[in-house]
């Protein structure tokens, strides 16, 4: 008797968000191959185009484990707008990240990132902003 394996398709932001926790980096599996990202971060604002690209720069921001504090998942026209509370501890100290990410999906693949990031806040950073927010 042969069985068939049934391919299941992967929500491609599902697959971005699982790869942001894991901490390995992110590969090209859940980008188009001319996929663009275009990233707005403190004091700046560049963009990459090809999976491969995109992959290399992001692995930069999401190469230590991450945990996902806070997503708020919305459908947007074409795609998905998540936004992200991340924490993780680099180098023996605590950093939280707040993030938009407006995705475009275009079949089983993000063909388009436009990210809004505040920055990578430490625990001294974290702190400050806790004191300001009880006054």
């Amino acid at each position: 008797m042969t069985t068939t394996a049934h391919l299941v398709r992967v929500n491609p932001v599902d697959l971005f968000l699982a790869e942001i926790t894991e901490g390995s980096g992110i590969s090209t599996d859940a980008w188009t191959e001319d996929a663009s990202l275009d990233a707005t971060v403190p004091h700046w604002r560049f963009e990459c185009d090809g999976a491969e690209a995109i992959a290399a720069e992001l692995s930069g921001w999401y190469d230590a484990a991450i945990t996902i504090d806070r997503a708020v998942r919305r459908p947007i026209p074409g795609g998905e707008a998540v936004e992200l509370d991340l924490s993780w501890v680099e180098d023996g100290v605590p950093h939280a990240a707040h993030q938009v990410h407006l995705v475009t999906v275009d079949g089983d693949r993000i063909s388009r990132d436009t990210v809004f990031c505040g920055g990578r806040w430490s625990a001294a950073l974290l702190a400050e902003m806790e004191a300001a927010r009880e006054h």
